[in-house]
């Protein structure tokens, strides 16, 4: 195994791939630098002496700046590095030439999905239940209780049947250190048989907003919320009012026709404050879902070419590895998709910080890179406003792993998308119709960034981490893709795909790229399920429109 990585020859920073010793020599594109103190796995040191002042580079561009002397081979660290990026505009950007991958062996391949009238073809089939304000939480969880079990949806988990073994133990006498002892094993008991076979799951978009805040923070909401409703991957919808929020329904239903003209799906909408009282709310509501459910479950699966797919691309809990392992893998799948007419959807806009200018230059005409440029500016002067920047990015478990400005971050996160020309730049929560790469506008917040790209429309989403995560979408499949083997040992029940084989140098890019692509086919036909589905991780957070790296 290589023990150091120069990523780019224009680079002055180096990758450790495995924990260096002082004094250890080793060698780096040709030059043998002596390692001057410890240095883990995954963190960086400079192939030459630094100056105070001067600039660090990684991935080709500046990801930093000497804040005192820094030895060759020596270890770099907050203290010693500042975050620094390159400027960028719009104006004289010089267009990238892309040569596509070969896709010979896709082009005749075909995923099992559903059609829908509109043109789109969905990885999964469910219905939506969705409250406009908060205070409707407790109606939507009322119809969440009256379904799941009912209609086969619902499964024992292993920790209920621990708690009822430890009642069971309770009951009979055990002593605490008896019921300490108990184990069972973690295996999940299937729910019942499903009465709509054909749906696979009734996703409740449970949130905070729709009442208070600005008229802006109501038309996001209704925005998310109408990209999900007309989202490929949803049969129908029920949606649950109270009747006096920011949030009316009036704007919804404006959004849906915006996004889809010809919206035909069974969705059925209630205010309560129109009904006498709760219990005709919920039995009218219950009735007309159930009518809605009958006519969902006719949808069957049917082949579809793979430019009918939409892939989110998302980094969370990133380390040092993710840039140059399980990003570029991902984006040789972007690349891939790209090359069979499908999309990709890049979004994490305080996670591009650094390489602006070489998207501006991707971008296939300047309006889509004039946008772009707007876009991110608006976003990072909002942040300065009240006293932010985008160099807060990087999280504590970043930073530990070699990730120590958002510059380091942001170049490696970038590679998820990976160099095909950008064909939008997209601000939340438009959806993304383009065949091609989409920029989308969103926080670098996992959750928030996820719930946006499949509001957006992706159909599939690959998130890559080198620290783990549990995070899913309740409507778009999440495979799960470490940077590092060692996590996916550890945290088996969270990975979906290692490519920690990159690092070890017995694999490359493009044969994981390879394999990743077959695994998505395979999940978008339903024929295998991520971590994140058979955990029932259904995360969905929308962006309150403000400050959010």
């Amino acid at each position: 195994m290589t023990p150091a990585l120069l990523i780019d020859p224009r680079d002055n920073l180096v990758v450790a791939l495995r924990d260096l010793s002082p004094g250890e020599a080793v060698e780096v594109a040709g030059e043998e630098v002596t390692i001057v103190e410890a240095i883990t796995a995954k963190h960086k040191f400079p192939l030459h002496d630094l100056q105070r002042g001067d600039r660090a580079t990684m991935y080709g561009v500046t990801v930093g700046v000497a804040k005192e002397a820094i030895k060759a081979g020596a270890l770099t660290h907050m203290g010693n590095l500042a975050h620094e990026a390159d400027s960028f505009s719009d104006s004289g950007r010089v267009a990238m030439t892309w040569t596509p991958p070969q896709v010979g062996h896709w082009q005749n391949q075909t995923f099992n999905g559903y059609h829908r009238s509109d043109g789109q073809v969905g990885t999964a089939n469910h219905w939506l239940v969705i409250p406009m304000v908060f205070c409707e939480t407790r109606n939507v969880n009322a119809i969440r209780a009256a379904f799941e079990n009912t209609l086969g949806y619902a499964k024992t988990t292993h920790y209920e049947r621990l708690a009822a073994s430890l009642v069971s133990a309770h009951r009979e006498g055990a002593s605490t250190e008896e019921l300490k002892a108990i184990e069972l094993e973690a295996s999940p008991v299937p729910g019942g048989d499903r009465v709509f076979p054909n749906i696979d799951g009734i996703q409740f978009l449970t949130h905070s907003l729709g009442c208070g805040g600005t008229r802006d923070d109501a038309e996001a909401l209704c925005g998310l919320l109408a990209g999900y409703i007309t989202h490929p991957n949803v049969a129908g919808a029920t949606v649950l009012s109270l009747g006096c929020e920011n949030a009316q329904l009036e704007i919804l239903e404006a959004a849906i026709q915006d996004r889809d003209p010809g919206f035909s799906k069974p969705f059925f909408t209630f205010r309560q404050q129109a009904f006498p009282d709760e219990r005709s709310l919920l039995d009218t509501a219950i009735k007309e879902t159930f009518a809605g459910l009958r006519e969902a479950d006719k949808a069957e699966r049917k082949p579809a070419p793979l430019s009918k797919l939409c892939l989110g691309v998302e980094c969370g809990g990133s380390d040092g590895f993710s840039g140059i392992s399980a990003n570029p893998a991902l984006g040789a799948v972007s690349d891939r998709l790209v090359a069979l007419g499908g999309r990709v959807i890049l979004s994490e806009f305080p996670e591009l910080c650094g390489v602006e200018q070489e998207l501006v230059n991707r971008c296939v005409t300047d309006a889509v890179a004039k946008r772009f440029v707007q876009l991110t500016s608006a976003y990072a002067d909002r942040a300065r406003a009240v006293g932010s920047d985008f160099s807060q990015n990087p999280s504590p478990g970043n930073i530990k792993d070699g990730l120590i400005t958002d510059a380091i971050k942001s170049a490696g996160a970038a590679k998820k998308g990976g160099t095909s020309p950008i064909v939008a730049a997209l601000d939340y929560p438009e959806i993304a119709t383009e065949p091609g790469l989409n920029l989308l506008c969103t926080p670098g917040g996992d959750v928030e960034s996820t719930t946006a790209m499949a509001g957006a429309h992706a159909n599939l989403i690959v998130f890559t981490t080198g620290l783990g995560t549990p995070t899913g979408n309740p409507v778009c499949p999440v495979l799960k893709v470490s940077s590092n083997t060692e996590l996916a040992e550890r945290l088996p029940d969270l990975i979906d795909f290692d490519s920690g084989a990159i690092i070890r140098g017995e694999k490359s890019v493009d044969e994981l790229a390879e394999a990743m692509l077959e695994q998505l086919v395979r999940i978008a036909s339903g024929e295998e399920m991520t971590k994140a589905q058979i955990l029932g991780q259904n995360d969905f957070q929308p962006w309150k429109r403000g400050v959010s790296l």
